[in-house]
Order: structure tokens, then C-alpha cells, then sequence
């Protein structure tokens, strides 16, 4: 993603072209992201997606293969994680067992020396903050996980430092006490007046709390924005899967404000993509009418299922020509149920595709046969040279998957799954890293360890 612009003199951080690797395996990729002071941004993601290493990095207790962080305009990439005016909460809290709330949260303070009138001047103001001013005498081991955790961020805050650094700090909490925690982190964040920086992989966290939200995948950012944009505005397949439920098609721009996916015409709001462009459409579960089946609708169908999900229910509708809609709404509608849909033009998100085949560097090995992905391929005649560097095209749908590795050319492993109204859109990452993406109507998990073959007649060779 393209470095993100602000206003000079606006940012307290500055990450420029950050990248890491452990061994032989790049965990982040050119990352660029820049800060304001006060912001509260979270770095939202997957499990492996690089966030947590991010936040290291910015903690000192990584360093950057490449690239530079800057503090308020003075680079930091180099300095200790004592020298930055800087504080990390954890997952798990980390407190001393043997020290008591107070002497927990004085901890940081007695460590610079700080006078003792003052020590506990700012204990008991960050005790008030996170609502445990009665507890500075209890043992931590005596509190419960939500407690615990507010000890650790009145320990963090007590430093007063310029950047909080919160590391998914309410993953281990039940849901109801999450939810609170959100509600009092939001509010910590207004009257503290800092800056915070969140890590999660929970993309309703991240749309309650931020300001900003940074979407990862793979070490990439792939979109940065307000939870406004990130959810009605996604830039790419991932971000609109990844945050909320989404129906994500194949489609085709005919014209300006004028899409074409699931073999209908469906005017949009939409525009310069070009004309008979290959394009991605977002249609969120709750931005489809669904109503008993009426002649004068644009869409008809059969419910194949209906779920409660305690504020709505969630209906699949199977449509005559095969493909299935998810529809969220306060009314159900009973599985054989015939029901009929409107989509309004401005609830259909146009995106830009990534790619329409995939894409290879390839050597000549003889006139039927080329390397590439690490592995040897036969193709058909192609009349070039031993040792040509050519690029390769396969189709989505032309490549084949088998549960038996070992009966593959090569083989990888599931990463991504897109459901496309008709067939699935998988990510297959092989074992030296390469990227290969299949369209097919088999069902698979995230993880599988998959043999990858394509036939020959289904190479396209194109010489340099």
C-alpha cells in the first residue's frame, strides 16, 4: 500500500519503509504509517499478520531489519525500550505477584527515584483513573482478570509516557467484561489526552475504539482509515471479508454506474473504472431488502437457512441461477421459504480487482517443460530456447487442488478462503512463500496442506 500523506508537523511517530525478518521468513514488508498525537489507531489483523511485531519494533523490543521509526521527528530505531517515553500493556498484564497493587504501580516510579509524596500523589491519581481507588492494599493475585488489567494500565500510565502501546490487552477477558474494559479504555483515551496504540485481531474492538484503523495481512498494510471507511469503503477482497460479514462477487463495470454480477444488471453509484472492466463487488448482509417474494422486486430466491444472532437473524437465499446471498434482518424467514430482494445502488461497493490470473516467472527448461515455483511443469510445445525467463499465466479456476500432498507438483497450504456467492477464492502459500490463487467449488479449511498440479495445456507462456 502506498505511503499515507498527512500534514507535516501533525505526527508524534513516524514509521518509514519497515521491514523484518526472522531467518529466512519476512514477517513485514515495507511498512509505512504515520501517527498523529492524541490519535487512538489500531493495528488490526489476523493471527501472523505482523502487528505484534510492529508494536515491538515500536517498543524497542525489536529492531527493524530496515527501514526507521522516527518520535516526534527524532529517530528512534536504535534506542533501548528504557529510553523511549513509551509503555506497553500486555495480554497478560504481567504484574509482580509479590508487590500489591500500589507498589505495582509505583514500581516505574521508585525505579527513577521519585520523591515518596509524589509517588503516591500519581498512584492514587491513576488508581482513580482506572476505577480501583480502594485497592491499592490488595494482593494482585486476589483480583480478578479485569482488575488485573487495570492495574496494568494504571502502571503504564502512571509514567505518564507520550505513546501508550496496548498489545491485544483484553483478549483474555469474558465478553461482558471486554465490552466494559473497550468503554473505559475509549474514555481513559479521552482524558488522558495520549497517545494509544492497539493491537488486536478483533475487528469489533477495533471499530469501537479508534480513531484510525490500520488493516494488516501477510506483513502489508492493506488499508488504513476511520472504522467509517474501513467498513463501507474496503479497498480490497481481504478487507471487506475480514471486517464484518460481506457477499463478495465476480462482477463486471459495464459503464458508469452500471455493474453487472450475478448474471444481472444492477445499477451503482460507482464510477471511472472504465467499461467492461473485471471487477470485485461488496454488498453487505444488511444492506439487502428482503421481503415475501413480490414480481416486482429485482432479485428472487429460496431461504435455504436462518439463524438468530440475538439482535437479527442471519438468512442464506439460494437464487435460481446458483448463487447464495447472506441477508441479515430483524424479520425471518423460514428455511423453503420464497422471499424476493432489492439492493439500493448506493449499498453496492465497487472495488477494484487485484488480479484476474495468476502470475509467474518461469525458466525454459526444454521445449515441453518450464520451471517455476520451484518445481519443474510440463507445458505444451513452446519453441523456446533452454534457460529463457518467461512469464506464466494460469487461470484461477485451472488449477487443481488434492488432499495428498504428495501428489502434487508442489505443495502449500490454505491461507485466505473468499466465499463468491458461486465457488470459493482460495490463497495457497507454498512452501518457498509463493502465492497461488484457485477458484473452486470444493470446500476447504484454513490451514490445509494442499498438492498443487496444473496441466500443461493450461500454462499460458508469454515470452519477454
Amino acid at each position: 500500500m502506498a505511503e499515507v500523506k498527512v500534514e507535516p508537523g501533525g505526527n508524534i511517530i513516524d514509521i518509514k519503509h519497515v521491514s523484518k525478518w526472522f531467518g529466512d521468513k519476512q514477517v513485514l514488508d515495507d511498512v509505512s504509517l504515520h501517527i498523529r498525537k492524541g490519535e487512538f489507531v489500531t493495528i488490526l489483523g489476523p493471527s501472523g499478520c505482523g502487528k505484534t511485531t510492529l508494536l515491538r519494533i515500536l517498543s524497542g523490543f525489536e529492531t527493524a531489519s530496515e527501514g526507521e521509526i522516527l518520535l516526534e521527528g527524532a529517530d528512534i530505531t536504535q534506542t533501548p525500550p528504557h529510553q523511549r517515553p513509551m509503555n506497553t500493556v500486555f495480554q497478560r498484564y504481567a504484574l509482580f505477584p509479590h508487590l500489591n497493587v500500589y507498589d505495582n504501580i509505583a514500581f516505574g516510579l521508585k525505579l527513577k527515584k521519585e520523591k515518596d509524596n509524589i509517588i503516591e500523589n500519581k498512584v492514587r491519581r491513576a488508581l482513580k483513573m482506572v476505577g480501583m481507588t480502594d485497592y491499592e492494599h490488595r494482593d494482585v493475585n486476589s483480583l480478578s482478570g479485569g482488575q488485573q488489567q487495570r492495574v496494568a494500565i494504571a502502571r503504564a500510565i502512571v509514567n505518564q509516557p507520550t505513546v501508550l502501546l496496548l498489545d491485544e490487552p483484553l483478549a483474555a477477558l469474558d465478553l461482558k467484561m471486554r465490552k466494559d474494559m473497550q468503554m473505559e479504555l475509549k474514555e481513559m483515551h479521552k482524558t488522558l489526552g495520549i497517545t494509544f496504540i492497539y493491537v488486536t485481531h478483533d475487528q469489533e474492538e477495533a471499530l469501537t475504539l479508534s480513531d484510525r484503523i490500520v488493516v494488516m495481512s501477510e506483513g502489508v498494510i492493506q488499508q488504513i482509515g476511520t472504522p467509517t471507511d474501513i467498513y463501507n469503503e474496503p479497498e480490497n477482497c481481504f478487507v471487506a471479508d475480514f471486517i464484518g460479514e460481506s457477499n463478495i462477487l465476480n462482477g463486471t463495470m459495464i459503464e458508469d454506474r452500471l455493474v453487472r454480477f450475478m448474471d444481472t444488471e444492477f445499477k451503482c453509484v460507482d464510477e471511472g473504472f472504465g467499461e467492461n472492466v473485471p471487477v470485485d463487488v461488496v454488498i453487505r448482509p444488511e444492506d439487502i431488502y428482503i421481503m415475501a417474494h413480490t414480481e416486482n422486486a429485482m432479485l428472487h430466491g429460496r431461504v435455504s437457512s436462518c439463524i438468530f444472532k440475538g439482535v437479527h437473524y442471519e438468512m442464506l437465499v439460494q437464487l435460481p441461477n446458483g448463487y447464495e446471498l447472506m441477508v441479515q434482518d430483524y424479520n425471518a424467514f423460514e428455511p423453503d421459504t420464497e422471499v424476493s430482494l432489492i439492493i439500493k445502488p448506493s449499498d453496492i461497493h465497487v472495488m477494484k480487482k487485484e488480479r484476474t490470473c495468476n502470475t509467474f516467472e518461469a525458466t525454459v527448461v526444454d521445449e515441453t517443460h518450464i520451471e517455476m515455483l520451484g518445481a519443474t511443469f510440463e507445458c505444451q510445445p513452446c519453441g523456446l530456447e533452454k534457460g529463457t525467463e518467461v512469464k506464466v499465466e494460469v487461470d484461477f479456476d485451472k488449477i487443481d487442488l488434492t488432499d495428498d500432498k504428495e501428489d502434487g507438483a508442489l505443495e502449500g497450504d490454505v491461507r485466505l478462503i473468499l466465499y463468491k456467492g458461486n465457488h470459493y477464492h482460495l490463497t495457497i502459500v507454498t512452501d518457498d512463500d509463493d502465492y497461488l490463487y484457485v477458484d473452486t467449488n470444493d470446500v476447504w479449511d484454513d490451514g490445509d496442506m494442499v498438492g498443487i498440479n496444473i496441466l500443461p495445456e493450461d500454462i499460458r507462456i508469454i515470452k519477454y
